[in-house]
């Protein structure tokens, strides 16, 4: 049923704000969006960088008139945890596509899979993956992707900011990023295995923190199933309101 929050069994969530959500795997950006908006019966929902459906972590939702600083804060650099698989590949770069390769990896020292990793920090051009939001012709990417289809994607500037690698057990390394807006970690780990010369995929992806805002200050969902509008309120005025509207300079 289409949500109208006129009718609603609750009345309108008047309180502008943000709401920090730790999202699970498997949920869809939509659709913990769609969650809040029909649960405290808030009109305006927004969020501030989509997460794959695999990933976890910090989602920013922006609340009532506080969407209108959904692309301000969507600008905003990044940081993950993510784990990558060598000597693996997928068409979507992640372990959620098909396999297209499996790769002798066992060449690889830890010393050469270090160096080449720290060689990707700073600025470079990164083309998008397939399975991705990123228009080609007025198409979503992962749109011609479900269809079979592959075409050219334009490479786009990012920037890399800092790597640091916390576990080394071949054939997974974990690392942490932080990036600029628009950063493929996915695609981060498929350019390390083509350097490498064995291929590589996105084996675990969580998102820890988008510009100033924090997985710390995190609610995850079971917490924000079990609220009533009223403790939505306190999370939004006691415990952001005023670092937001400091952040936001409003």
């Amino acid at each position: 049923m289409r949500y109208n929050p006129k009718k609603h069994r609750l009345p309108v969530f008047k309180t502008d704000g943000v709401l920090l959500v730790d999202k699970p795997k498997e949920w869809t950006s939509f659709d913990v969006v769609n969650m809040v908006r029909s649960r405290f019966n808030v009109p305006k929902v927004g969020h501030c960088g989509t997460l794959d459906p695999a990933a976890t972590g910090l989602l920013v939702l922006m609340l009532g008139r506080f969407t209108k600083l959904s692309q301000k804060f969507s600008g905003e650099d990044k940081v993950y945890e993510a784990t990558m698989l060598l000597g693996t590949e997928t068409d979507s770069q992640d372990m959620e596509g098909n396999v297209t390769a499996e790769n002798d990896y066992s060449a690889i020292t830890e010393e050469q899979a270090r160096d080449v990793v720290l060689s990707f920090i700073g600025e470079q051009d990164q083309v998008p993956p397939m399975v991705s939001a990123v228009k080609k012709d007025g198409k979503r990417l992962y749109e011609l992707a479900r269809k079979g289809i592959e075409v050219e994607r334009e490479a786009k500037r990012i920037t890399v900011y800092d790597i640091e690698i916390t576990r080394i057990e071949l054939p997974q390394i974990d690392f942490t990023v932080k990036c600029s807006k628009g950063t493929y970690i996915r695609t981060l780990c498929a350019d390390i295995g083509t350097k490498l010369g064995c291929g590589a995929t996105l084996f675990n992806l969580r998102r820890t923190a988008s510009g100033k805002f924090d997985l710390a200050n995190a609610v995850d969902i079971d917490t924000i199933k079990g609220w009533e509008q009223p403790d939505l309120d306190v999370y939004v005025r006691t415990l952001l309101f005023e670092k937001v509207s400091k952040i936001a300079g409003i």
